[in-house]
Order: structure tokens, then sequence, then C-alpha cells
């Protein structure tokens, strides 16, 4: 294993306790102070101090198929946090264009955009549908361990990189992610690998990040299990296009809450609602509005309503989130993660309620809308249950 090694950055311009935790990627976990996850071809480990990040590397023993893994770690770290981008002055122009934002930068200091793969962007977010943060990276995890390329083994934990979409393409991922829980999202993910794969150009969804945002966003809706907001995830985290605002209840209620936004009166989000939305903050944010969004996004999370962010800390309580992707990462038993998932199948419909109620990539709070997503999660988790009792079943045997 590597020596600890220093990467310079002020925690001004990155707080990994925060980036990595709010919904932008699903895959770090962190034990102690922390951060690992497997990334392009290496385990990555992660430890803040105010000036500089700390970070040890450690490769296979024997190559592996895995994208940019001939890329070295200090590059890769500048690519993957979107270094380039010097924060700071962000942070100074949007404050000066909006006291709300000013009042929030106080103590959301560090929050930039990643700049992830677009692929394994794409197939985590196809997965964010109707979902919350823990139960994402559980399915992602259980990506990685069934179809993605292992890495290595450290301090007892395996870790798996993401799978390349060939590896999802295959004959049988629909029926196998159904039976891990996945539900209706299984079709989805198999059929958008098909259509990367066999359909589309050799390089298509890397391609977008080159084209304009509009044309990137609606090349984005051909894809399976891709609508609007799910497309404007992707273009912010992965395809460079900084004034893309994913619009969801939680940015609704920012806008009306925070800003009195009334322009378009409507209990369900429309097209017409959701443009004028991202609209009203690209004029009030300007090109980088995506970037300003996500600070006031996270702030607006429960996970960090009293939390103060952008300071190091030595003792950090383990959240809920992160024991389940530990346990899903360690691939120790998928039983245990399956079972967090249908812990309280005993008042199941009242569970799958608060659910949705705090899901952060919920689209719409209409009421017909909230009936559709209670029943499809109702059969998402009635499924899981099937599944652990199913696999239980089998190791009693």
């Amino acid at each position: 294993m590597s020596a600890w090694k220093k990467f310079p950055v002020e925690l001004s311009e990155l707080c990994i306790d925060t980036v990595l935790r709010c919904g932008q990627s699903f895959r770090w976990k962190k034990t102690g102070e922390t951060w690992s996850c497997a990334l392009k071809g290496r385990v990555l480990l992660l430890q803040q101090e105010p000036d500089h990040l700390r970070y040890r590397e450690i490769f296979p023993e024997a190559p592996v198929e895995a994208q940019g893994s001939g890329t070295s770690t200090i590059d890769l770290l500048n690519d993957y946090f979107n270094l380039s981008t010097d924060l700071k002055s962000l942070y100074k122009q949007w404050s000066d264009r909006d006291p709300h934002f000013s009042k929030k930068a106080i103590t959301f200091t560090g929050i930039r955009m990643l700049r992830q793969d677009p692929w394994e962007n794409l197939i985590s977010f196809i997965c964010s549908s109707n979902n919350n943060i823990s139960r994402i990276g559980q399915m992602v995890g259980n990506l990685c361990i069934h179809y993605g390329p292992r890495i290595a083994e450290v301090d007892g934990t395996v870790y798996h990189d993401f799978p390349a979409p060939e590896k999802l393409a295959v004959k049988g991922v629909e029926e196998t992610l159904r039976k891990l829980g996945f539900g209706y999202r299984a079709k989805y993910i198999a059929q958008t690998a098909n259509m990367v794969v066999n359909e589309l150009p050799e390089g298509w969804l890397m391609g977008l990040r080159e084209k304009p945002y509009r044309e990137a966003h609606d090349a984005l809706l051909q894809l399976s299990g891709v609508g609007p907001k799910v497309a404007d995830c992707i273009c912010l985290m992965s395809l460079d296009k900084t004034e893309a605002v994913p619009v969801d209840t939680h940015v609704m209620q920012i806008a009306t809450r925070d800003y009195k936004f009334n322009k378009i009166k409507s209990k369900s989000m429309t097209k017409a609602l959701y443009d004028a939305v991202g609209d009203h903050f690209r004029e009030l944010w300007g090109p980088g509005a995506g970037w300003a969004h996500s600070v006031l996004f996270t702030a607006d999370l429960k996970s960090f309503a009293d939390k103060e962010v952008g300071v190091v800390s030595k003792t950090t309580k383990k959240s809920k989130s992160t024991t389940v992707k530990k346990e899903v990462v360690e691939g120790e038993s998928v039983i245990k993660a399956e079972e967090v998932t249908v812990k309280r199948e005993a008042n199941l419909n009242s569970s799958v309620k608060d659910e949705i109620k705090e899901d952060p990539w919920s689209d719409d709070q209409s009421s017909s809308s909230r009936k559709r997503k209670i029943e499809t999660a109702t059969v998402d988790a009635l499924e899981t249950t099937v599944v652990r009792r199913r696999l239980r079943s089998g190791r009693e045997r």
C-alpha cells in the first residue's frame, strides 16, 4: 500500500465532507476520517486538512479493464473535483447578486460540482427515480459488486469499480437487477446500456461534452429512464454544462419559499414550470447557475440541517447512509443490504410514504403523482421483501 501524500487544495475550494455526500455521487464511503472509493482502476483514500487533501492510492495486483486506469492520481483529482474552476470567485459573484445565497455561503463553503464519468452518472441517476440517497447508494453498490471489476481489498473491504456499458448490455441483466431490488429501474438500465453499446455511435455519451447545453439535454431524453431532471443532473455533473439546473421538489420549494417564485401556477411539474424555474435561477446567477443551485440544494437537505459545513471535524458520527453503503461495498452479504431496504416491512405503506417525502430527487408533489410513486415504491419494496425471504430460505437450507 502506498504512503499518504499531500494534494494542495483549500477547504474553501473543496469540502469533501459535503461534496461526497450531497447526492452527486453514490459510491464514496467514510470510515473514521477517511473517504474511500474505487475510481478509474484504483482505490482512492482521502482525508481533509484545512489547506490540503491527504490521499493514498491502491492499484490492483493485476491489470483490470477500467476506464481511465492509466490516468495519474494527481490528474484524476484535478479532473474529478473540477479544480480548474475558481470556486471562491464564483461564491463572491453569486453573493454579490443574491443576498440569500450570501447568507448560506457563510456556512456552506467548498461545495463544487464533481466532473464524473458520464456513464456512471447516467446509470446512477436512473437509479435515483423515486428513491433516496441511501437506497441509491445500495443499488449502485450492488451494480459494482455484480458487474464491476474487482480492484483491491483494503482493510478487509473489497472494492469494485463501476461496470462498463458492455457489462450491463448482456442477456439476463434486467432479471438479475430485479432480484436485487431495482424494481422497474432494472428495465431502464438494461435498455439504456443496450442503446449505448449497440445503437448509438461509439463515444456518443462522452461526446455530449462538446455539444451546447440544450442539444446535450435533449439528446439524453432519448435514453430509457431519463426525463428532464435526470438529463439536467447528467449535464451538470458530468457533461460540463454549468448552466443546467435540475429542478425537483427541493429546488421548487427553494424557489417559492426563498425567492417568491410564482410566475406559473401549477399543482404538478409541467415542462413550462420546470423551464421557468431553471430560467429564473439562470437569470439570477448567470452561466454558473447549476453550481450555485447545488449550494442551496445541499443547504436544504435534512442531513445537513444541524451541521456546520466547511469545517474539518475530527469526530464524525457515521450516518445511516454511510452504513448502508459500507455493507454493500464490502460485499460480505447482499442479504444485509436487502434487509436494510425492508426493515420497516411491518408498516410498509407508511414507511414508503415517509421515504418518498424525504426523497431529494422527487420530481413533483402533486397528489396523483405522489400516489403513483407510493404504489410503485410499495411494489419495489415488496419485491425486495420476497428476495430477502428467498435468500434467507436458501441460507437456512
